[in-house]
């Protein structure tokens, strides 16, 4: 079982995926108000649970020290159905305000991996130089890192939505290779 933080958690995605996979949620940080309520009302976090609404008003010392950080950093500066400002943009650049927070962290409670989602045009957004920062980011503060373009309908979701799914494995402390995930096609009888 690993532990871990929901960062960014909107309505709790990855916190429902973990949960199912068997892991423990210490926490979450979610700025929308809506979103909050509807993340409680789903997974009834207990009163003990580390919440922060403000991803900018973090405190390193306050984190809790968990396996993994999971976080969808907001996409609508880097989607199509935006204006594509990428990482000049105000909110998509909170990639980097999660990013400052590993770095304050000693080493010994980092977490061992990055759980990242977001829109597939981070791959091409910025002619690709967003991606390519990105992963320099995540080298420099000791994180390997591997990706995946998945689309939902592949796993049981009526919708057709690809997104990039980005794992970080920090040098030394965790295993390697979670990708490619291959769906395999059901037989119809």
């Amino acid at each position: 079982m690993l532990t871990f933080l929901d960062l960014f958690a909107g309505i709790g995605g990855f916190r429902l995926g973990m949960e199912k996979a068997g892991h423990k949620c210490l926490g979450h940080c979610e700025y929308d108000k809506f979103a909050n309520l509807s993340y409680n009302a789903m997974h009834k976090p207990k009163e003990d649970e580390w919440f922060e609404r403000d991803i900018r008003e973090i405190r390193t010392e306050n984190i809790p020290r968990a396996d993994v950080w999971c976080f969808g950093f907001p996409c609508q500066d880097i989607s199509v159905a935006g204006k594509q400002f990428g990482f000049r943009g105000e909110r998509s650049s909170l990639f980097f305000t999660v990013t400052k927070l590993i770095r304050e962290l000693k080493e010994e409670d980092r977490p061992k991996y990055l759980l990242i989602e977001n829109v597939k045009n981070l791959l091409s957004v910025n002619g690709g130089f967003d991606f390519l920062k990105v992963l320099v980011e995540l080298d420099e503060i000791g994180y390997d890192a591997e990706w995946q373009v998945l689309n939902s309908k592949n796993f049981g979701v009526p919708q057709n939505r690809e997104r990039i799914f980005i794992v970080g494995h920090f040098r030394g402390r965790s295993t390697r290779k979670v990708f490619p995930i291959e769906r395999k096609s059901r037989k119809k009888s």
